[in-house]
C-alpha cells in the first residue's frame, strides 16, 4: 500500500474508532480525509528503485575477530531515499561501530522496504544463519499506516526478540518514530498519527526488554531535530529521512549497538542521576522513554527485580559518538588469513 493510502487509511480507522483510538464526529471526519488528500498529493509516488545493499564487510585493516551485525526492519533500516551505499544506515550503523570498536565488522542487511512487525520472522529465518552478534531492528512506521492494532504488532516484535535471544543473538530495536511530525500531515491526522505511534512506542519498549533486549526511542529521528530543520533532514517525499537524517538514525544507535556488544568506556558503566538516567519500572521508564528521544532502556541486569509495576530496568541517555562517514562495503574480508 502507498503511503497515501495509508494516511486515508489512518483517517477512516480515526472516525471510526480503529486501532483503540477515539470514535470522532463525521464532520472531523471530513476533515481528516482532506488531510490524508493533501498527504497524498504532497507524499506523492514511491521510488520503485530498490535502496543500496549495504551488505559486506567494513572496517579494513583493523583486527579481529570480526563483530557480525544483522540489519532487520522497514524502509528506515534500508536508507529508502538515498542513492550512494555509503549513505545508507546500514553502512553508516557498521562503519560507525567498526571505527569506535576497532574491530572489523560484517554486516547483513535484511531490510525490506514497506516491511511490517508481521514480516520479521521472515527476516530471522534468514539472519540466524549468518550467527550475529548482534540484532539492529527498525520497525512499526509501517504497522501504524496499515492500521494494525499495537497489540499485534508488538507481539509480532516480542516473538521476533524471543527467538533472537534464544539464540544468543543480543537486539538493539529502534522504536516506532513519531509521525505526528511528518510534515504532509496536518492536524488534526496529525494529532492522531502522534497518539498511534507513541502508543506502540511504549508497547515495543516494554516488549523487547521483558525478552532480554534493549530499545532506543526513535522520536528524534521524526521529532524536534527534524522540524527545525525539515528541507535538510528529510528527503524530497517528506516522509522518509534525507541521506543527512540517515546519519542522524544512525548517530543515535551507534552507542547502544556498541553497549549491546559490550565495547563500552568505563566511564558509561555507571548511570548518572544529572542526565536523568536511573533505575524505573518497566512501565515508567518506557513512557519517558516515549517522551525523550534517544532514550536506551535495558534491563538486563535488573531482570529479577520484579514488583507489582513489573521488572526493574536501567534508562540511559548514551552519549554520541564522534561522526563516522559511511565507508564502501566489500564483498570479502581481505583482512582475513582466508582473503589471502
Amino acid at each position: 500500500m502507498s503511503r497515501a493510502g495509508a494516511a486515508r487509511k489512518l483517517a477512516a480507522a480515526a472516525a471510526y474508532g480503529g486501532g483503540g483510538l477515539s470514535v470522532v464526529g463525521g464532520a472531523l471526519y471530513g476533515v481528516l480525509a482532506t488531510e490524508a488528500r493533501l498527504a497524498k498529493k504532497t507524499i506523492g509516488p514511491m521510488n520503485e528503485h530498490a535502496p543500496p545493499d549495504s551488505s559486506g564487510w567494513y572496517g579494513r585493516g583493523r583486527p579481529g575477530p570480526a563483530l557480525k551485525i544483522a540489519l532487520l526492519g522497514d524502509s528506515s533500516a534500508a536508507g529508502y531515499g538515498v542513492e550512494r551505499v555509503e549513505e545508507t544506515p546500514g553502512a553508516l550503523l557498521a562503519s560507525g561501530v567498526a571505527e569506535h570498536a576497532d574491530r572489523r565488522v560484517f554486516l547483513r542487511e535484511l531490510a525490506v522496504v514497506g516491511a511490517k512487525s508481521s514480516d520479521l520472522g521472515e527476516q530471522i529465518d534468514r539472519a540466524l544463519p549468518t550467527e550475529p552478534d548482534v540484532a539492529v531492528i527498525f520497525i512499526g512506521a509501517n504497522d501504524v499506516t496499515h492500521l494494525i492494532t499495537p497489540s499485534a504488532s508488538v507481539g509480532n516484535l516480542s516473538e521476533g526478540v524471543r527467538r533472537l535471544r534464544a539464540a544468543g543473538v543480543a537486539v538493539v530495536v529502534g522504536t516506532c518514530p513519531d509521525l505526528g511530525t511528518l510534515k504532509p500531515i496536518a492536524p488534526p491526522l496529525k494529532q492522531i498519527a502522534r497518539a498511534w505511534s507513541r502508543r506502540l512506542a511504549a508497547g515495543q519498549t516494554i516488549a523487547v526488554v521483558e525478552q532480554g533486549g534493549r530499545s532506543v526511542s526513535l522520536g528524534s529521528i521524526l521529532g524536534p531535530e527534524f522540524a527545525a530543520a525539515p528541507a535538510l533532514l528529510f528527503g524530497p517525499d517528506q516522509f522518509h529521512p534525507s541521506a543527512a537524517g540517515y546519519r542522524s538514525l544512525a548517530a543515535t544507535m551507534v552507542p547502544s549497538v556498541l553497549a549491546a556488544l559490550g565495547v563500552v568506556e568505563a566511564s558509561e558503566d555507571g548511570l548518572e542521576t544529572l542526565r536523568g538516567e536511573g533505575v524505573l519500572p518497566i512501565t515508567d521508564a518506557a513512557l519517558r522513554a516515549v517522551s525523550v528521544p534517544g532514550t536506551e532502556i535495558d534491563g538486563s541486569d535488573h531482570d529479577q527485580r520484579r514488583g507489582v509495576r513489573g521488572v526493574w530496568v536501567e534508562l540511559r541517555h548514551r552519549r554520541r559518538r564522534p561522526h563516522t562517514d559511511g565507508e564502501t562495503p566489500t564483498e570479502h574480508d581481505e583482512d582475513s588469513p582466508a582473503a589471502e
